[in-house]
């Protein structure tokens, strides 16, 4: 926090953050994985830029460089011992001043580091279509990964939760797939994957990732908008997300999807994407930083 290395138990702030109470946070959300080499952060440049991204929508000036939170973060998983887990560094508006405008805020920065299992289980999952809307890009900057945003994320999650299901799948302002409360989505229709296309939505690291992936195993990639009825005629259809990383989905709005509980091609990107996060694959190991 801010620099120092607190004990978990004394990781704590003012009732009176302005964050806590307006939501005007920047976060992100890194897994790492035990490799033959050590520990291995996913994408950790990546993030690190998307965080500083989504900071700037807020005209946070972040009293750190990028390198020393890259640094940082790497430091909070060795010291910790841990194999591996996920990370969640912040930069948020602390305790100074209460009112909407946050100038005069101090800007504070926080990493958190902790061992986190598969955050939608081993099984394909049942979701059902949200009645709450993906935010509205004129609103906001939908593609920054802003702490406030994710009140739409919780409402979905409650409503499909007390419905029985395992998670939400949001549409947008025209009426298309848009996101997950906290996952980015593919569908796969004759052999081709497809995916909505930026504007509402976050533009996923592991979206990414993912994309690049199916291209180099010769699988057609679309980014394109995709109605309900689209969506119900899935051949398959996926999460991925840093907490997720891909996770098949079985049942929407109880309409089975597809013939197996996990399709072909989800499963070998499933797959693939379990061993380059491993290390296994020399031409992903890029996207490894080792500790």
């Amino acid at each position: 926090m801010d620099g120092k290395f607190i004990p978990w138990k004394k990781a704590k702030v003012h009732i009176l953050t302005h964050t806590l109470h307006y939501g005007g946070g920047a976060f992100e959300g890194i897994r790492f994985y035990e490799t033959s080499k050590g520990p291995g952060i996913f994408r950790l440049k990546e993030h690190i830029d998307r965080l500083f991204y989504s900071a700037s929508r807020l005209e946070m000036k972040v009293p750190y460089s990028k390198k020393q939170l890259t640094d940082a973060t790497k430091k909070i998983v060795k010291i910790n011992k841990l194999k591996s887990g996920y990370i969640r560094p912040l930069i948020y508006f602390g305790y100074g001043k209460m009112g909407l405008d946050p100038r005069g805020c101090p800007v504070n920065v926080s990493i958190a580091a902790w061992p986190w299992g598969a955050y939608l289980g081993d099984e394909p999952v049942e979701t059902k279509i949200s009645k709450f809307m993906r935010i509205h890009p004129s609103s906001t900057y939908a593609d920054a990964k802003i702490c406030g945003h994710y009140f739409n994320s919780i409402l979905a999650s409650l409503e499909i939760h007390r419905k029985g299901a395992d998670e939400a799948l949001l549409f947008d302002y025209n009426g298309y797939l848009a996101e997950g409360p906290g996952e980015n989505v593919f569908i796969v229709k004759k052999g081709e994957l497809i995916t909505p296309p930026r504007g509402a939505i976050l533009g996923g690291i592991t979206r990414e990732s993912i994309m690049e992936m199916a291209k180099n195993m010769n699988i057609p990639v679309k980014e394109k908008n995709i109605s309900k009825r689209e969506l119900l005629a899935a051949d398959e259809a996926f999460f991925t997300g840093t907490a997720a990383e891909v996770s098949p989905i079985a049942k929407i709005n109880g309409k089975k999807i597809g013939k197996k509980k996990e399709g072909p091609i989800t499963l070998e990107l499933k797959e693939t994407f379990t061993k380059a996060i491993h290390g296994e694959i020399p031409k992903y190991r890029k996207w490894l930083t080792l500790v």
